[in-house]
């Protein structure tokens, strides 16, 4: 498919442009129509196939849970339970607070961040390439103009969605747990214990409160995209694309569940630290 652009730096950015939807004076526009867009345009290729993989991820562990027997189970149902069993053991040796949300929180987050990520494994051409094709017949556009992106977590919109719910979720949990005056104290008494130093703390604790978040959607925005990126770049090079996609696969199918856990992990320790009341 590469052969079919006029540069590889064209090729490159088709594959890392989403499909964009907008509201116009003329109506609903696609793509290059929203350029002017600005603040209000959906990424509609991200929320497909999060809300595809979620819906997917429900469905399975929902139908599991029914079919579940207390004898041998299936391959499926065990693989599920080892995948419970993996994220409540870590739940356990990681949170020291009581909260019943907390395991299916981190469940949710492992196992639908690990799907979107998967998303990656699907060959860089066949997703905007069936796409362009449906565009083409179906609607009269020009291939070249459909974008389809089918790793969420490839954008930045999507990795700071999910982290600003868990900052919440930390905002929430620490008023809850240590109050107003609390969660006040903790910004203005720590790490210095004196009412001088209270401008110092403030700023030091704000920074480490705010990095939370960032670190949590860029660390798992650049991972994915800078993967998806050498996918692209070796999809460049034609037949020689072929003894350097497997290796690079094999290497991707460890990185992919890595920065799920990782993500994971993160929040149960933010969360943790959120039900301390020092």
């Amino acid at each position: 498919m590469a052969s079919e652009y006029t540069t590889t730096t064209e090729y490159i950015q088709h594959h890392l442009t989403n499909a964009v939807m907008c509201t116009t004076e003329k109506g609903i526009a696609f793509n290059k129509a929203c350029s002017d867009a600005g603040f209000w345009s959906w990424h509609i290729d991200t929320l497909l196939w999060s809300i595809g993989l979620g819906v997917l991820f429900l469905w399975v562990f929902t139908s599991a849970a029914r079919k579940a027997t207390t004898g041998v189970p299936t391959k499926g149902q065990a693989l599920i339970e080892m995948t419970i069993e993996f994220v409540n053991s870590n739940v356990k040796e990681t949170f020291h607070g009581k909260n019943a949300l907390i395991a299916p929180l981190a469940l949710t987050i492992f196992v639908w961040v690990l799907l979107m990520n998967l998303m990656d494994l699907v060959p860089v051409d066949i997703l905007p390439s069936i796409a362009g094709f449906i565009g083409s017949s179906a609607f009269g556009m020009d291939p070249h103009d459909v974008y389809m992106k089918a790793v969420p977590t490839t954008d930045l919109n999507l990795t700071f969605a999910l982290a600003l719910g868990v900052f919440f979720l930390i905002i929430y949990y620490s008023i809850k747990i240590k109050g107003i005056s609390g969660f006040i104290k903790e910004l203005t008494m720590q790490p210095f214990n004196h009412w001088a130093f209270i401008p110092v703390n403030f700023i030091l604790e704000s920074v480490t409160l705010i990095a939370r978040p960032l670190s949590l959607a860029l660390r798992l925005f650049g991972n994915l995209y800078a993967s998806e990126l050498i996918f692209i770049l070796i999809a460049t090079l034609g037949l020689w694309q072929l003894p350097l996609h497997f290796p690079w696969a094999v290497f991707h199918i460890l990185v992919l569940p890595l920065q799920a856990f990782i993500f994971m992990m993160l929040t149960i320790v933010y969360l943790s630290l959120a039900h301390e009341d020092h």
